[in-house]
């Protein structure tokens, strides 16, 4: 009977330890929540560094909003715009980002988004990205914005080298595992882990030395971006699905303030009836906007947030994007809405009255006009400062309206990536980058600048990790 009990004591004894060693705890140097552009960027840095990295991304790829960027990403001084004889400088570029913002903006965490900007775009070419084709977007006024040769989309081809780089050196990439709670010490003050659900809705804990929130914003929740501000009802969005501000729940009971959260933008060319991003590459190759009566309304190269609500203003809240064949073979992004069947084509501005539906003679006043002040090298109806090109037959247009694009609000955070909290002190093991983070961008975002401020402070966060395990 002593042996039975005694075996049976055993057996208890081992299924109780298996059972402990199951639930426990792992345990890991740096947890990244979500995998795009910034999440990736930290990963990258802290893994080179040696240390242990778990990446984790809700959505059953990574990229994010970072795979559907198309414009460019900025940059003063990158090797790309040394060679091409740009003139810009750090200071200029900080004027049109404080401009952006209506000079809301954290000065010193903007004028580390400048400074680190060439660097950001020189790291990315090393990886093997192609950056090489420079451009201009709304808000700057020189060229600065970096994208594929040709004018392809840069999204795809920064989270192209960055996907290589997780696979490269290793990083423990958790697809479908989505963080749904930050551990933490009873008063919020140190963040010591996360709680994952994974795919098939088990439960877990990481514990690390250093939490890295790279969750982007909430811009595809319109739940969410209609609480904030309430003007944005009835929005159509150019977030992805898994753009719902999970960060928002997750520092709910820490002692956090968000900032900014009402400061969402509205990109101003949106093909309404599918949600499409029209690149503002079409407007700064020299494309221009007409409303629906066929009259032009606005500089095309004005902040987004002015251009956007001069065009809330126009009949039905829409207009056409018009540009011709020299602007889309500039650019192959435009060859790929042309292919989703978003694009009007005509061969001359009779036909292409026709196919808006608008009175001929205005349209063709409106371009003939519109190509004298290319001539003349100025726009006194509106004062565009860059007038690229004249427009000629062939003819291409798309009806555009503004739609919500991203978020200028989140976390605060200081020059490290430290999530701050009420008291003034950083939180401690708690950093963020990206979309996620709020003050950066004032109240309106600098075309071109959304790739610059995950890649610099996606790199500051995961170098900052490195000094916490230093």
């Amino acid at each position: 009977m002593k042996r039975i009990i005694l075996g049976m004591a055993i057996v208890f004894a081992i299924f109780a330890g298996v059972v402990f060693y199951l639930e426990r705890p792992e345990r890991t140097q740096v947890v990244v929540i979500g995998a795009g552009a910034s999440g990736i960027s930290a990963a990258i840095e802290a893994k080179q560094a040696g240390l242990s990295v778990v990446l984790l991304e809700k959505m059953p790829r990574v990229g994010g909003n970072s795979q559907w960027a198309t414009g460019g990403i900025n940059g003063v001084h990158s090797q790309v715009q040394v060679e091409s004889k740009t003139i810009d400088s750090e200071e200029l570029y900080l004027a049109d980002t404080l401009a952006a913002g209506h000079y809301q903006n954290k000065r010193h965490l903007a004028q580390i988004l400048v400074e680190e900007s060439g660097e950001a775009i020189d790291w990315l070419s090393s990886l093997g990205a192609d950056l090489t084709d420079i451009g201009r977007l709304a808000g700057s006024r020189v060229d600065r914005a970096h994208r594929p040769s040709g004018g392809a989309p840069v999204g795809s081809e920064v989270m192209r080298v960055l996907g290589q780089q997780v696979t490269a050196l290793g990083i423990d990439l958790r697809l479908e595992n989505k963080v749904i709670e930050l551990l933490h010490n009873d008063a919020g003050t140190k963040v010591e882990g996360v709680l994952v659900r994974n795919q098939e809705g088990r439960e877990y804990e990481i514990m690390a030395d250093v939490v890295v929130i790279a969750t982007g914003g909430f811009g595809g929740s319109p739940e969410r971006f209609v609480a904030y501000n309430p003007n944005l009802k009835g929005y159509k969005t150019t977030n992805h699905a898994g753009a719902t501000g999970d960060y928002i729940d997750l520092v709910a009971d820490l002692p956090i303030e968000l900032v900014d959260m009402a400061m969402i933008q509205a990109h101003p060319t949106v093909e309404p009836n599918f949600g499409v991003l029209i690149t503002e590459a079409i407007r700064g190759n020299g494309g221009i906007l007409v409303n629906l009566e066929g009259n032009r309304f606005i500089d095309e190269m004005a902040f987004r947030d002015v251009l956007s609500a001069e065009m809330r203003k126009q009949t039905e809240g829409e207009s056409f994007l018009i540009f011709d064949e020299s602007i889309r073979m500039g650019l192959s992004a435009a060859d790929t809405y042309i292919r989703q069947d978003l694009v009007m084509e005509a061969d001359s501005i009779q036909s292409l009255a026709t196919v808006l539906g608008v009175e001929e003679s205005r349209l063709r006043r409106t371009i003939q006009k519109y190509n004298g002040f290319v001539a003349g090298g100025g726009d006194p109806d509106f004062g565009r400062r860059d007038l690229p090109v004249q427009l000629a037959q062939p003819f291409y247009a798309i009806l555009v309206q503004p739609g919500v694009h991203y978020c200028m609000g989140g976390l605060p955070i200081n020059e490290h990536a430290q999530v701050m909290g009420l008291a003034g002190d950083p939180i401690e093991g708690l950093y963020a980058c990206g979309e996620a983070t709020g003050g950066i961008h004032g109240n309106n975002r600098l075309g071109g600048n959304s790739l610059t401020d995950a890649i610099v402070f996606g790199r500051i966060a995961g170098q900052s990790a490195v000094g916490v395990n230093r």
